[in-house]
């Protein structure tokens, strides 16, 4: 049997799009001689559907479009995904499906049994849990199909009380076939390969994984499937972050044969290389995927909105960028100077727009109510804020989309002005400790100074008063950020942090700062998600809770 995996970009409730680069594929794969060709999870409207998912209207063009595509599907047999009506009583409306369709039918249904309830995931919000299962018979093979999380429950932490492959391994199955919409974190290939390579070894089977590329929204999806001999070998690893079809012969004996090079990686990308990757991917599916071309942002000759604008320009083209330079009464010559010399490496469009008048206007304005109280972060606020009614003033303009620079670390603590430098169309780098955003700036200029060595090397600082430096506000980044891993992804209390050998005075006042800065994250912009836990959908803590503050 010759088998084709299709590793495609798809467009939430996009329907004519999706539908036509299915049939697409499938008429390449069938020219090209494939007997079955793969397609991911919930293809045929895109992943996650979140609410849409509530409406008959869209599961009825999901049918429409899987009915369009069956009926090109002759010669050759397909397998997508589909959200499909639970015709039971009771339980939920939906399945989460995969149609096994040839010769212009369906010829089986499979439906997913375990459903991630954890981080971004909440599937059981809208699926009922498959509890049948049946191996499908096609072309002399047996196949086992599953649907992603179907494969995830592995021994050493069970999440679910089933296992469908204890089930479906009863029944003889020669091959599995696993279609995935797998997110993107930048350590999730290795435990990917390592889940996935555990169940061809368990079940001495050969197993095709075929996953999402492409981001929506803020969950970026890489790609990276793969095919396992019944050794639990990596025998092909797709390429990350971008589209691909590829093909193999699987012998009865379950021995596969590459048809083109294999893909699979003798050395690992770094963290970084990964996370500079998906980036550039989630601000262009950002864009293109909203319809929308050009961005805008606020450059003040930091690292922070440096590496955006440099991934923004890189991601989008240089000539759909504006760098906007907004100087004030305390800005620094040489940030001004950092920033017009980021804009003539990159070749992008700027302007520059000092905003000590607008500054100087307000605060005469609220002379009376201010009663010549002394400077304080009143009137700090007030610069970064008049910073984005000057970018949000252009956006409404000339239509572009405002990028936010705030980072992880400031995310977390609050460091950041809501309804100023917080806001923003789409969050760049807001899942990306300030220490990685350094190592991210090294990283793009891997080949020549993109980012000036002086945005580097400099210590940070907001430039809101005189001779500012984050530090003053702040541990150093390098514990800083040691600290927020612990507590944020690995959901350390401050006694186990304390342990580890950090200050215990910054260690709770580190934690109390991430707690009350809660409410200023419900309102900043969606964070493009590259760690194992973002702020956002995937960390849901409350405004109001006490605990840990």
């Amino acid at each position: 049997m010759k088998l084709a995996l299709a590793q495609l970009n798809y467009h939430v409730g996009d329907f004519e799009s999706n539908k036509n680069k299915i049939i697409s594929h499938i008429k390449k794969a069938k020219q090209n001689g494939a007997d079955l060709v793969v397609f991911s999870e919930l293809c045929v409207c895109g992943y996650p559907a979140r609410d849409f998912l509530e409406f008959d209207e869209f599961i009825s063009q999901c049918e429409a479009s899987a009915k369009a595509i069956a009926a090109v599907c002759t010669d050759i047999a397909c397998i997508i995904g589909l959200p499909t009506p639970n015709h039971n009583l009771e339980g939920k409306d939906l399945n989460n499906s995969a149609y096994f369709i040839e010769n212009g039918q369906v010829k089986a249904i499979v439906n997913k049994a375990l459903l991630p309830n954890y981080d971004i995931f909440d599937e059981y919000r809208y699926f009922e849990p498959s509890t049948e299962f049946g191996c499908i018979d096609f072309k002399g093979h047996k196949i086992a199909l599953t649907i992603c999380e179907d494969l995830w429950n592995t021994i050493e932490n069970p999440l679910y009380i089933t296992r469908p492959m204890d089930i479906l391994i009863k029944e003889q199955p020669d091959v599995m076939i696993n279609i995935a919409a797998s997110p993107f974190a930048y350590n999730h290939d290795e435990e990917r390969i390592a889940i996935l390579g555990d169940n061809a070894i368990r079940y001495n089977l050969p197993l095709f994984y075929v996953n999402h590329v492409g981001a929506q929204t803020e969950i970026i999806f890489d790609g990276g499937s793969l095919v396992f001999d019944n050794s639990g070998k990596l025998v092909d690893e797709l390429p990350y972050f971008e589209e691909t079809l590829t093909y193999y012969e699987l012998a009865k004996d379950g021995a596969i044969t590459l048809q083109q090079p294999s893909t699979a990686k003798n050395v690992r990308e770094t963290d970084i290389e990964q996370i500079h990757q998906a980036l550039i991917l989630g601000i262009r599916d950002y864009f293109y995927k909203s319809g929308f071309k050009s961005a805008i942002l606020g450059l003040s000759g930091g690292i922070d909105s440096a590496v955006v604008c440099a991934l923004a320009a890189e991601a989008l083209g240089a000539e759909n960028v504006m760098a906007v330079l907004l100087p004030s009464k305390f800005s620094s010559d040489h940030s001004l100077k950092d920033a017009e010399d980021l804009v003539k490496n990159l070749g992008c469009k700027h302007e520059v727009v000092a905003i000590k008048n607008i500054t100087e206007a307000i605060e005469t304005a609220l002379h009376p109510q201010f009663n010549n109280l002394p400077f304080n972060i009143a009137e700090e606020n007030i610069q970064s804020r008049s910073r984005a009614i000057v970018l949000m003033a252009m956006c409404n303009k000339f239509g572009y989309i405002l990028l936010n620079t705030s980072n992880k670390s400031e995310a977390a603590v609050g460091y950041g002005t809501l309804y100023g430098d917080m806001c923003g169309g789409i969050s760049v780098i807001g899942d990306v400790y300030k220490t990685q955003v350094f190592e991210l700036a090294r990283h793009i200029n891997r080949n020549k100074e993109i980012i000036p060595e002086n945005s580097i090397i400099k210590p940070p600082s907001a430039e809101l008063r005189p001779g500012q430096k984050d530090t003053d506000s702040l541990p150093e980044y390098d514990i800083l950020d040691r600290i927020l891993f612990e507590y944020i992804e690995n959901r350390c209390s401050s006694a186990e942090i304390i342990k580890m050998g950090f200050d215990e005075a910054t260690v709770k006042r580190v934690i109390r700062l991430t707690n009350l800065a809660e409410h200023k994250r419900y309102q900043t912009p969606p964070i493009l998600r590259v760690s194992p836990k973002a702020f956002g959908m995937g960390r849901r803590m409350p405004i109001v809770g006490k605990y840990l503050s």
